[in-house]
Formats: C-alpha cells, sequence, structure tokens
C-alpha cells in the first residue's frame, strides 16, 4: 500500500482525511500525562436502562475542562462520542487546541430516534447506533449507544430494514473494484484484498448485514468515528464492535433512519435535539418540522404549554446536537449548558517522545 510521510503534528488530521469505509491509540510505551480531577465522576454514557416503554430521552448532559493537550480526537473516545458530535456542540472551541480550563461540553444526553425498538437501530443523521437489549427476567430493559462513522456523500449508508446474517472476527478486506479504481485514478493503487490485522480498515469484527456489501465494523482508524469518512459501511471504536460482537445474536433485525430533529417529552418538557441535515438529504425539514412538532404537543402531559417560536428557530438554526428545552418558560441553551455536571477529565495523553517529534512518522492507509 502507499505510504505518506508526513510530520508529526498532522498525523491525526491526515488519518481522518485519508480513511475511507473502514486507529488504534497508539503510544502504548508511552508514560501518560497525569491526570488532573476536576468535578463529579462522569456518567456511564454507554448503557442507559429504560425506565418505561415510552421513555425518549436518555442520558445527562456532562462538561469538563480542558487541559493544554487535549484534542478533541481524544476526549471524542474517552467519553464515548464521535467527533462531529463534540463539534457541533461546541462551536466556539478550537477541536486541535481547546485550551487550559476550556469548558467542554460533552453531548452525552440523546433522544431516541423514532423507530422500533428491536435490534441495533442506526440514525444517520446523529451518527449514532442504539442496540436495545431483550429485557431481563424482572422486565428491565436496557440501551447501548455508541458514536459511528457512516458514508461520504456520494457513497452514503443507505436506510432501511436489514438484520444481522452473520458475524466475523479478523476479517479479510476484498476491496471492491470500484473503490480501487478510485484510488488508482489519485495514484494510490490498492491490493486486491487486505489481510487481516493493523493495515485492515475493517478491525477485528464486523457485523454482516443483509443489505448487499454492507457492514458495521471496527476501523484501525478511530478518529475517523463520528464523521462521514467511509464508502458506506458504519464503523464504531475497536472497543465498541468488540462489544456489540459478542452480545448481538446472527438475525438481529437492523433498522437504518436518517432523522436530523428529533422531539421528546421528558416529564412536562419538550425537548428538540436539532442535527444539521446531511448534505445530501434532499428532504425539506423546514416543512416537516411543523407536523413533527403537531403530533407531540397532541401528547403534551399537563395538557398546557406553548413552543417558545424564537427559541425554536435558533435550536435548529445552531443545530448543536444536544436536546434543549422548546417551550415558553423553560430554561433556555445558555441556562442548560451552564447547568451541566461538571465531571473530571479523563482524558489521557501520552507523553511526548523527544525521538519521534524530531522525526518523520510513516502512515499506511487502505481503504
Amino acid at each position: 500500500m502507499k505510504r505518506l510521510r508526513v510530520r508529526t503534528f498532522v498525523v491525526v488530521l491526515s488519518v481522518v482525511i485519508l480513511t475511507g469505509c473502514a486507529g488504534r491509540k497508539d503510544g502504548a510505551d508511552s508514560s501518560p500525562v497525569e491526570k488532573i480531577p476536576a468535578g463529579s465522576p462522569p456518567i456511564v454514557s454507554d448503557r442507559f436502562i429504560l425506565e418505561s416503554s415510552d421513555q425518549q430521552m436518555i442520558g445527562e448532559l456532562q462538561v469538563i475542562e480542558a487541559r493544554d493537550e487535549d484534542t478533541f480526537v481524544d476526549i471524542a473516545r474517552t467519553y464515548n462520542l464521535g467527533f462531529d458530535e463534540l463539534v457541533d456542540a461546541n462551536p466556539e472551541v478550537d477541536p486541535w487546541l481547546p485550551g487550559e480550563g476550556t469548558r467542554v461540553i460533552l453531548p452525552t444526553r440523546f433522544v431516541l430516534p423514532d423507530a422500533p425498538r428491536d435490534g441495533i437501530v442506526v440514525n444517520l443523521a446523529s451518527k449514532r447506533l442504539f442496540y436495545y437489549l431483550e429485557p431481563d427476567e424482572d422486565g428491565t430493559r436496557a440501551v447501548v449507544t455508541f458514536p459511528i462513522g457512516i458514508g461520504q456523500s456520494g457513497t452514503a449508508t443507505p436506510i432501511g430494514a436489514t438484520s444481522v446474517t452473520s458475524k466475523g472476527k479478523d476479517p479479510v478486506w476484498f476491496v471492491p473494484a470500484s473503490i480501487r479504481r478510485e484510488y488508482a485514478a489519485e495514484g494510490t493503487p490498492l491490493p486486491a484484498k487486505v489481510m487481516p490485522g493493523p493495515d485492515n480498515p475493517l478491525g477485528s469484527h464486523v457485523l454482516i448485514l443483509g443489505m448487499p456489501s454492507y457492514l458495521i465494523h471496527g476501523t484501525n482508524r478511530p478518529a475517523g468515528v463520528g464523521m462521514r469518512v467511509s464508502h458506506g459501511c458504519v464503523r464504531l471504536f475497536p472497543e465498541n464492535i468488540e462489544h456489540l460482537y459478542d452480545v448481538v445474536p446472527v438475525g438481529v433485525a437492523v433498522t437504518i433512519v436518517n432523522q436530523p430533529w428529533l422531539l421528546a417529552w421528558d416529564q412536562q418538557s419538550l425537548y428538540l435535539e436539532a442535527h444539521q441535515p446531511l448534505a445530501d438529504d434532499e428532504r425539506e425539514w423546514s416543512a416537516i418540522f411543523p407536523g413533527m412538532l403537531a403530533a407531540l404537543l397532541t401528547e403534551m402531559p399537563n395538557g398546557t404549554g406553548v413552543p417558545d417560536t424564537q427559541r425554536t428557530d435558533e435550536i435548529l438554526s445552531a443545530a448543536q446536537g444536544i436536546p434543549l428545552p422548546l417551550l415558553e418558560g423553560e430554561p433556555r441553551p445558555a441556562q442548560v449548558f451552564a447547568d451541566a455536571l461538571l465531571v473530571n477529565n479523563l482524558v489521557v495523553i501520552p507523553a511526548p517522545n523527544p525521538e519521534l517529534l524530531a522525526q518523520e512518522v510513516d502512515i499506511q492507509y487502505g481503504e
């Protein structure tokens, strides 16, 4: 495969740009920088108990104080978030140099997609996967959620209903002819197949879907999780696909939706979680939304409450991907962000290696 020679400080960015339908956290031999506690222990952000069958929201909004070494790539993986989720939630923060003491919102509260709560549900617009576990013996049910990478514009991940038809470990990647042609035209030819190992974009585990040629898989480039970087497959952090591989049975249902604007009741408050519609989403969401809102208002728990039109427009325009109250008299977004739970910064940054900083490094890439 083609090797790129780049300086150390652009390694992460290069990995993100050059990846396709498919890193590991390297630096295992380096001593970590000491963590600086600040706040409460973070809540678990990947598994939530559903208190009722009609629960529409999970999680809690959190915030950390960044350190000088932190980047959104490291923060995202530490807190089970995607890169784009962090960027959208923190539009005024530099994702590569947040700055010492900068408050970084962790968007760890989610509106559940409007889809059957059966098996795996993927929402392309939020770049997030939800897996509904079967009820325990006492009827308790939980949902697991992970950030995902999805197909780029032009090779978009398809929507629809399918299932997991089989699973595999250490897969061989048979490079599609279309992808080989694409890379050859750019002067970076790929082999016909890539064997298991650190150069394989599929990672170590795959869930094979009934949609031909589409997979849910790991990656050898975790920096791209949470972005539109694949040729249509759904990719997860290595630790997350390993978990799904262990718990998801063959035959489980998979529903893929594209829902950028999500509404939900939480007790007597109505929330709107707005994501920027994908670039190739041709639907007129401004025309669709009034009907969505009217339908939710018919379910109003106490029969009162008026949506704040100006606030609604601001939330939709900002598209921060965070559930925010819509009704008049409810806390405004700035207050919601100020009230977010301050939690410990658990990001571990490898100590810099002087020898590595003084030399060029190789990045090998594939799909």
